[in-house]
């Protein structure tokens, strides 16, 4: 199954953030996020105008909403940043690729 076809599930916190050969699966399937220190995603997304980018960013909001996981997300003019990690253990489970990869499939809406 895809990850954009999962869900997120929310984190209880107690388990161990992924590291090492356990991203590299999940990586591969969101190939335009980057992995920074084993510890968030980040990427970052061009729009021709702010009109655009602010839409964006809400229907990124909408989706973080109906899945129960929050991105960090930068607004500038024609530009949009998103950061994602799980706070509850600071660092990264299949949920963060998950979300990752539904706000992929954003990019071919408008």
């Amino acid at each position: 199954m895809s990850l954009s076809a999962k869900s997120c599930v929310p984190c209880r916190g107690g388990v161990p953030p992924l590291e090492g050969d356990a991203i590299a699966p999940l990586s591969a399937q969101v190939a335009d996020w980057r992995v920074v220190d084993e510890h968030h995603l980040e990427r970052d997304f061009s729009f021709a105008d702010f009109v655009s980018a602010l839409g964006f960013v809400n229907r990124v909001g909408e989706l973080a909403e109906s899945q129960g996981h929050h991105p960090d997300i930068f607004l500038t003019w024609g530009k949009v940043g998103i950061r994602i990690w799980t706070h509850k253990i600071d660092g990264l489970t299949e949920s963060d690729f998950i979300l990752a990869a539904k706000i992929d499939r954003l990019t071919h809406t408008p």
